[in-house]
């Protein structure tokens, strides 16, 4: 499986915008930080879908929870970046179905479906792709931030605490978890949940995390069925 690495910054001068024409000040400020990451050129160059499949081969290199021949869901899959992590990293014997509610260009190796995983149907779908039970549930769903920090928080952990629902329907036992959650952690009532359904928890915020960023991610193992 490929490397994460800690992908260059130091490839010649800052980038600039050529045109700022038509553009409000933040998207100026968000193409500027994007013309200038080291993550989306490294996704570029390494045909990856999006910067955020380095979260997901840096928490890799941490906590091996992407195995052979494993069965995984990646939930809220689109563009597909960490699709195309979890395809690599289970090989041939493995199985990814990745799930969004917005279309997804297919993923060599994967299989891609459209739906709500809150909806019975997908769930059942998902299930009958697999064939049995997941081995590990993926979770890189985040709401539109409003840039209220409180309302943010309550929103993110409102998606995360689905998909950990979602998650203890269909995992076997020995079976994992990661999602995106913001800084303060996961919520009271979500850790004693997870502490009572997995024998491991913690807190991970990977390096391509942005330093700015209030992004973190906990991540469950052994799912104790």
């Amino acid at each position: 499986m490929a490397k994460p690495g800690t992908p260059s910054n130091s490839r010649g001068l800052t980038q600039r915008l050529r045109s700022a024409e038509g553009r409000s000040t933040a998207s100026q400020k968000w193409l500027n930080r994007q013309l200038n990451d080291p993550y989306v050129r490294a996704a570029k160059e390494r045909g990856l879908r999006s910067r955020a499949a380095f979260k997901l081969l840096e928490m890799q290199e941490k906590v091996k929870l992407l195995k052979p021949g494993a069965r995984v869901i990646d939930l809220g899959a689109a563009p597909g970046g960490w699709t195309q992590v979890a395809v690599e990293a289970v090989g041939a014997r493995g199985q990814v179905v990745a799930l969004d509610i917005l279309p997804m260009d297919p993923v060599p190796g994967a299989t891609t479906l459209q739906g709500d995983f809150q909806e019975e149907e997908a769930e059942a779908r998902i299930i009958a792709c697999l064939g049995s039970k997941a081995d590990l549930v993926l979770s890189d769903m985040a709401p539109n931030t409003t840039g209220h920090a409180a309302t943010d928080h309550l929103r993110i952990m409102a998606l995360a605490e689905l998909a950990l629902d979602f998650a203890l329907k269909v995992l076997a036992p020995g079976g994992g978890f990661v999602a995106k959650v913001f800084q303060g952690g996961t919520e009271k009532d979500m850790l004693v949940t997870l502490k009572r359904h997995f024998t491991s928890v913690r807190h991970v915020k990977p390096p391509a995390s942005r330093k700015e960023s209030a992004e973190l991610y906990v991540v469950a193992s052994g799912f104790r069925g």
